[in-house]
């Protein structure tokens, strides 16, 4: 049917800390990677061998993923990087630039190859985007969804004429100046001729090179509008609103772990809570090892990390703790994410355990006596 790529070079700069030492697509949401859904979303769709370009943390995601096989796929890793005084650093060649080292490299790309970047959750019908790639006869589609003008600022914007066919782009323009509502998505679908587009040995980016390159040699490249689940963690605060979705029920695919103890409330393995002592308003997710003392309040959404500890009389409302993450005696915990080292809000602003400001009492749970 086709061949997958998942963009996962980047170093989520705009997503730290949850980023310092984990790539973006490592990030956990319901206690499994985003790159996880998104292969399992691939191989819904029959798109079993999926090229993976990797640069920063990249071991993390070799190891997590290995060969594939476990879900059902084969995975390759193209590292991009150089090396520096003999150190070997990591140097992403961009989403295009990547793309044509792998094809120079062994020809990957013999057929169409459906792209995606490998920090973002989907429902798109892959099956149903690759036929009407097809049967436009397309070099290349992107799959753009329909924002509202307020919100075009936020977004690359498609142009297109009433066939769908590309006839330019914007970067994030103001509601005034744009010539359309379609959001590309970072989505795409590429022929193989696409990539002799592109130059050997630099940098080159899909969205700001490669894309006015097909407009401007008047190729068959077309933009696709259809109705799915598009949810991009490109900061800390989509990251909070994520979670707070998932926990709800509200993004398709995705189940709560554990077994249900009570309406909205699910566990996990061996957890200690001191279930007639405490106050638990769901949706909440309670991690193996999890202890949870008398007189705490939790407040959903919110999803409590394996081994965690909650002291007495805490309260945690619509928050994510990580695992390993304790919250001291009296503490009050509100749409936060929270780790053993460090606390960010739903808007992104961040603390840390010497913060001259920062009145919240928390550390990591191992060290608990």
């Amino acid at each position: 049917m086709a061949k997958g790529m998942i963009l996962a070079a980047g170093q989520g700069t705009r997503v730290r800390p949850l980023t310092k030492n984990t790539p973006k697509p490592m990030v956990p949401i319901l206690g499994k990677p985003v790159m996880e859904y998104l292969i399992e979303h691939l191989a819904r769709h029959g798109i079993t061998e999926i090229m993976v370009n990797v640069a920063y943390n990249h071991t993390s995601i070799e190891r997590y993923f290995g060969d594939g096989r476990r879900w059902g796929v084969e995975i390759g890793y193209a590292y991009e990087g150089v090396r520096q005084h003999g150190e070997v650093l990591p140097k992403p060649f961009g989403s295009a630039g990547g793309m044509k080292r792998i094809q120079d490299f062994g020809g990957f790309f013999d057929e169409t190859t459906l792209v995606i970047c490998g920090d973002a959750l989907i429902d798109l019908d892959l099956t149903a985007a690759i036929e009407e790639h097809h049967a436009k006869n397309a070099i290349a589609s992107v799959i753009a969804l329909d924002v509202p003008l307020e919100q075009v600022k936020n977004y690359g914007i498609v142009v297109s004429d009433e066939n769908g066919l590309v006839k330019s782009f914007q970067e994030k323009p103001s509601p005034a100046e744009a010539k359309s509502t379609l959001a590309s998505t970072g989505i795409y679908i590429f022929e193989p001729a696409v990539l002799d587009l592109v130059p050997n040995a630099v940098e080159y980016d899909i969205g700001s090179q490669l894309f006015p390159t097909l407009v401007e040699k008047q190729l068959p490249f077309f933009v696709q509008s259809r109705p799915f689940k598009w949810i991009d963690i490109g900061r800390v605060s989509d990251y909070w609103s994520v979670l707070q979705q998932v926990l709800r029920g509200e993004v398709s695919e995705m189940r709560m772990p554990g077994k249900q103890h009570s309406d909205d409330v699910w566990v996990g393995l061996n957890t200690s809570v001191a279930w007639d002592q405490v106050t638990i308003n769901g949706p909440v997710y309670i991690g193996s090892n999890v202890k949870v003392e008398p007189g705490v309040i939790i407040n959903g959404p919110t999803w409590i990390g394996h081994g965690s500890v909650l002291r007495k009389n805490s309260t945690v409302s619509q928050s994510i703790l990580f695992e390993y993450t304790r919250v001291d005696e009296g503490q009050r915990c509100h749409e936060v994410i929270l780790s053993p080292d460090y606390c960010v809000n739903r808007h992104g602003e961040t603390l840390y355990h010497s913060d001259e400001n920062c009145h919240l009492r928390w550390g990591d749970a191992r060290a608990s006596s």
